[in-house]
């Protein structure tokens, strides 16, 4: 019996895709959606990484394979819904592991027809030449991205002769995240395993953590754990210890832990194809000094601050904007910046946010399939989203006082007391009915 990734992480029910499917093909009118899978990384040279799907695919089709291309044609007569995979070879298989074959996959994925990848070419134009639109997405892969403008052209050159077919080509992501950005109740179960395998992990580091261990230690303990229970990292594991806390997307994770330091875990794990995000600061020796004590708790006066502003039809820049101005007012109180608070935190010129060599990204990203998830934050320059039951996100302010960081023109010089402190406090947020739920919950901070 060959054991296949379906068998560890089964696809979602069959109904769940059927019904994204309908929406979707209800949402593309006339048009023609083309979405290939998610290209084959590589870690160096021939050495093939472990394969994620790309979220689009994935949420229509449930596929976890590479090298498949999925159509969604509703003018079409016959054929709404086409997948276009490798097709079966044994003596490959030996080699690579298991492929579903167009045989199944009409089967086991409920497309109309399925068809070999090697077909796409032939088989193509049939799908587009009856629609108004190719809604495509760019992808990383620029073979295939070639192959649909070289297919949008010759549409359009046939148009003039034909009097039918499409005459644009269009971006699929505004058509597709919206339905994306709100979770069914079976991806909140995925979720919501993915946020408790994590959250096992993080208690294990916070527990286990001792003076004078690597950083890669306390990163093998959880990741040992994700392992034992199905998941995966959801991205490359960051245990920043002191002054390493201040590098935003620091990952050699190879310094010793010293007594008198903070670490921060930002951490999260990959079950069934979704994802956590969880990011904790603490003390190596079960104590802050009294500087990092003052830092954290400006730090987590902001996180609570920013949770406590989400409910439905909020803004989503709501929570950005309010995690700022306690981070401005805490940094005054600090004497790390002076002047007015409400003038620092609304400056909106990146230049001259006089907070920026302290804070300088955003409060957090939607999560789901991806960890940086489906969905748009302004729907217009100035119109943010707005909140809705059903939404997953983060929310994760930080304060990084690095050991080189230079304060704005005019702004006070940074005591050595506070030097080399970095805290970031990440939690994973459903948007409800009346208002939030904190789905990291369990994670003490």
């Amino acid at each position: 019996m060959v054991t296949t990734p379906l068998e560890l992480h089964p696809p979602l029910p069959a109904e769940e895709y059927a019904e994204r499917r309908r929406r979707f093909l209800a949402a593309l009118g006339q048009g023609t959606a083309i979405l290939p899978s998610a290209p084959q990384a590589y870690l160096h040279g021939d050495v093939e990484a472990g394969y994620r799907q790309d979220g689009n695919f994935f949420y229509l089709t449930g596929l976890n394979e590479p090298q498949a291309v999925a159509v969604f044609a509703p003018h079409h007569g016959e054929h709404q819904f086409v997948l276009f995979v490798l097709p079966k070879d044994l003596e490959k298989e030996v080699w690579t592991g298991y492929r579903v074959g167009p045989e199944a996959a009409k089967e086991l994925y409920g497309c109309d027809a399925a068809f070999s990848i090697e077909e796409l070419d032939q088989k193509l134009p049939e799908y587009v030449e009856g629609a108004t639109c190719i809604y495509y997405h760019p992808s990383r892969d620029e073979a295939m991205n070639e192959k649909i403008y070289r297919l949008w052209r010759q549409m359009v050159n046939l148009r003039q002769r034909k009097g039918y077919g499409p005459t644009v080509l269009a971006d699929v992501n505004p058509i597709l995240h919206p339905l994306r950005m709100v979770k069914s109740p079976v991806e909140l179960q995925r979720i919501r395993q993915a946020v408790a395998i994590a959250a096992k992990a993080h208690i294990h580091a916070q527990e286990t953590t001792r003076p004078g261990m690597f950083e890669y230690e306390i990163q093998a303990g959880m990741e040992a754990i994700f392992r034992q229970h199905g998941g995966a990292p959801a991205y490359p594991s960051i245990v920043a210890s002191g002054p390493n806390a201040c590098i935003l997307h620091y990952g050699d994770n190879i310094r010793q832990t010293q007594a008198g330091d903070l670490v921060l875990i930002d951490a999260g794990c990959a079950w069934g194809c979704y994802n956590s995000d969880i990011t904790r600061t603490f003390p190596v020796n079960g104590t802050m000094t009294r500087p990092q004590q003052l830092i954290y708790e400006v730090v987590l006066r902001a996180q609570l601050a920013a949770i406590e502003v989400v409910k439905p039809g909020v803004p989503y820049d709501q929570i950005h904007k309010t995690a700022v101005r306690v981070l401005v007012e805490g940094l005054i109180d600090l004497g790390l910046l002076r002047g007015d608070a409400a003038e620092i935190a609304n400056e909106k010129d990146e230049k001259q946010q006089k907070y920026r060599p302290y804070y300088m990204h955003r409060t957090g990203h939607w999560l789901g399939l991806e960890v940086h998830d489906a969905g748009i934050y302004y729907q217009d320059k100035e119109v943010a989203t707005l909140l809705a039951p059903g939404q997953v996100f983060t929310i994760e302010p930080g304060l990084y006082i690095g050991p080189h960081a230079e304060p704005f023109a005019g702004q006070p010089a940074i005591p050595d007391e506070f030097r080399g402190i970095g805290v970031r406090i990440e939690d994973d947020i459903l948007v409800t009915e009346t208002g939030c739920e904190v789905l990291t919950a369990a994670v003490p901070k």
